[in-house]
């Protein structure tokens, strides 16, 4: 391979990671996805439990991997990264809310969702400032930002700057570290009130502090 051609590659490498978040995927675990979330979804597991004294949500990775599908696991407990233009609310236009996969909590509605050409879901900003936690990823010796859920830590995604108004921020998001709650004429009530009441349960624990 010529030098001309190895530094195309490098750049192509480079353009790829900074479009979203995390390492390449693992092409095998896409094939028996969908049969193993239907799978857990039917089954009598308990995907949400309650939140510690602390506010927090803390399970085993044997506990995570009973709930979670193979992927849902790769990408929210080991911070991978779903392949691009295959997660399910990637051109999704429902209206709703969004929610942590592992825990439930409420974190983009489908309000702030626009289209970013990247191949992943993204939000111009979270339900709340108290939702999401924010911190510094230097891997692929790239300075990044990831997005983790605050009640979890689940690996979402990550946030860049160069998003659209209001907030001229971009929070590119795995869409199997979503769930989604819709928000019609039999659900908008429900949705609502589960946000509300998720958003005062943060509010008190951070005020006990």
């Amino acid at each position: 391979m010529s030098a001309r051609l190895f530094c195309y590659a490098l750049l192509l490498l480079g353009l790829q990671l900074q479009a979203c978040s995390g390492e390449p995927p693992q092409e095998s675990m896409r094939a028996d996805d969908t049969a193993a979330r239907a799978m857990h979804d039917s089954a009598n597991i308990s995907r949400y439990v309650a939140p510690n004294a602390e506010g927090k949500v803390v399970r085993s990775d044997d506990e995570w991997r009973a709930v979670l599908t193979e992927e849902q696991f790769y990408v929210t407990r080991r911070a991978g990264t779903e392949r691009a233009f295959s997660g399910e609310y990637r051109d999704s236009k429902a209206d709703g809310v969004y929610t942590c996969v592992c825990c439930g909590l409420p974190l983009f509605d489908s309000r702030t969702k626009f289209k970013s050409g990247t191949g992943w879901p993204s939000y111009y900003e979270p339900v709340s400032d108290s939702a999401v936690v924010e911190e510094a990823d230097y891997s692929f010796s790239m300075i990044r930002t990831e997005v983790l859920c605050s009640r979890c830590d689940a690996h979402l995604g990550h946030m860049f700057t160069d998003g659209p108004e209001p907030t001229g921020l971009r929070y590119c998001i795995n869409s199997a570290s979503l769930d989604f709650v819709a928000r019609d004429a039999t659900t908008k009530q429900a949705a609502d009130n589960a946000m509300q009441h998720s958003m005062e349960k943060m509010d008190d624990t951070e005020a006990g502090q």
